[in-house]
C-alpha cells in the first residue's frame, strides 16, 4: 500500500482537513519604503486597494490603504497560527495588546470567545527590498473551548527549536518545530485551550527546508492521525511520488521517506488527529451549528466582543521598533 493516500495542488488557501481549518502561505516581493511612512514606494494605480490580491508586481496590497495587510477584522471559534520566515508583521487587537514579530517568529492566538485585530505588514527598510514570507494556520477549538478567554503567545525564533538532519551523503534537511515533538526535541507550549496543548491529539507544524537531493524519514504517528505535506518550493518524491506546488495526504503511521528535487524543497506539514466536531463556518466566525454563527454576527453587532475603540483600523508601530509583544495586562516580552 503507499504512503501517499491523495494529492492535490496548491490553491489558494491550501486544503486543510480537520482539526486545521485554513492555511495561507504569503509570499510577497515587497519594494523599499517611502521614507518612515512603512508604505511601499511605488505607484498603487491599478490595483484594487482595500482588496488587492492580484499580485502585480510579485506583490499584494491585500486589505491595506496605505501599509499592506489586514486592518482591524473579528475572529470568534479558533486559533490562526503565524509562521512568519522574513519580514514582520505588527499585530493590535481589542484586548489591547500589540506586537511586531517576524524574521522566524510565531504567534499563536486563541481567538476563542471573541477578539478583533489588526495584522499589518510593514516595510522597515527605505533602502532596500522588504520581502515577506510567512504562514497563516487556522486550527479550530473543540466544542468546550469554542468560549475560551481569548490570548496570544508569542514563541520566538530564539525559542523555536530547528532540528537538523544530515544524511549519508551529508545533505541537509531542517525542521523549524512550532507544535509537536520531533527527535525527542520539544517546542514552546500551546496556548492551554489549544487542540494541540493535548499530547494524545498528534498535532504537529512543522516547515522544513531541504537541500538538493537531500533525504530524510518523517517518524510515524499514530493511525488516527491525519498528516498532510504542502509542497511550495522545489520538488519532493515520496516513493513514486513527485510533488511541486501540490501536496498530498500521507500515511501517518507508515516510515515516509522523502527526497528533494535537484533545486531542493520547502515544505509544511500539518498533522493532527481529528477533533471530529461538527464544523459551520461563515467568514471569521467558527462555530459547531448555525445558531453559533448567528450568535458571534450578533455578539459582534452588539459590541460584546471585539469593539475596536483605536482611532485608525490600521495601526503600525514606528519604524525603527524592535521585535516585542505587549499584552493586555501590560507585560511586556522581547526575543
Amino acid at each position: 500500500m503507499s504512503v501517499v493516500r491523495e494529492t492535490f495542488a496548491l490553491t489558494s488557501p491550501w486544503p486543510t482537513i480537520d482539526p486545521f481549518l485554513f492555511s495561507m502561505h504569503h509570499l510577497d516581493h515587497y519594494p523599499r519604503a517611502e521614507g518612515t511612512t512603512q508604505a511601499p514606494a511605488a505607484d498603487l494605480a491599478g490595483r484594487e486597494i482595500g482588496q488587492d490580491f492580484a499580485n502585480k508586481d510579485g506583490w499584494n496590497m491585500y486589505h491595506g490603504r496605505t501599509v499592506p495587510g489586514f486592518p482591524q477584522h473579528p475572529h470568534r471559534g479558533f486559533e490562526t497560527v503565524t509562521v512568519v520566515l522574513e519580514g514582520v508583521v505588527d499585530h493590535t487587537d481589542s484586548l489591547g495588546a500589540s506586537a511586531r514579530y517576524g524574521d522566524g517568529d510565531t504567534q499563536w492566538l486563541t481567538a476563542g470567545a471573541g477578539v478583533a485585530h489588526a495584522e499589518m505588514f510593514p516595510l522597515r527598510y527605505a533602502d532596500r527590498d522588504n520581502p515577506l514570507e510567512l504562514f497563516q494556520i487556522w486550527l479550530n477549538l473543540a466544542p468546550e473551548d469554542k468560549k475560551a478567554e481569548p490570548n496570544f503567545k508569542m514563541f520566538w525564533a530564539e525559542d523555536t527549536p530547528i532540528v537538523t538532519r544530515t544524511d549519508a551523503e551529508g545533505r541537509e534537511s531542517r525542521f523549524r518545530v512550532v507544535a509537536g515533538e520531533l527527535d525527542g526535541v520539544v517546542p514552546p507550549t500551546p496556548p492551554q485551550n489549544s487542540w494541540a496543548a493535548r499530547p494524545q491529539n498528534e498535532v504537529a507544524i512543522w516547515q522544513i527546508t531541504m537541500a538538493p537531493g537531500a533525504t530524510t524519514e518523517l517518524p510515524t504517528a499514530s493511525a488516527e492521525a491525519i498528516r498532510t505535506v504542502y509542497v511550495h518550493r522545489g520538488s519532493l518524491q515520496i516513493e513514486d511520488t513527485t510533488l511541486s506546488d501540490q501536496g498530498a495526504v500521507v500515511h501517518a503511521d507508515q516510515a515516509v521517506t522523502i527526497t528533494a528535487g535537484p533545486q531542493g524543497a520547502s515544505l509544511m506539514l500539518l498533522q493532527g488527529r481529528p477533533i471530529g466536531a461538527p464544523v459551520v463556518q461563515h467568514g471569521p466566525f467558527v462555530g459547531n451549528t448555525k445558531a453559533d454563527i448567528l450568535n458571534a454576527f450578533n455578539d459582534y453587532q452588539q459590541g460584546t466582543f471585539g469593539r475596536w475603540t483605536l482611532p485608525t483600523s490600521d495601526p503600525v508601530n514606528p519604524q525603527d521598533s524592535g521585535r516585542f509583544a505587549r499584552y493586555p495586562d501590560g507585560t511586556i516580552s522581547t526575543p
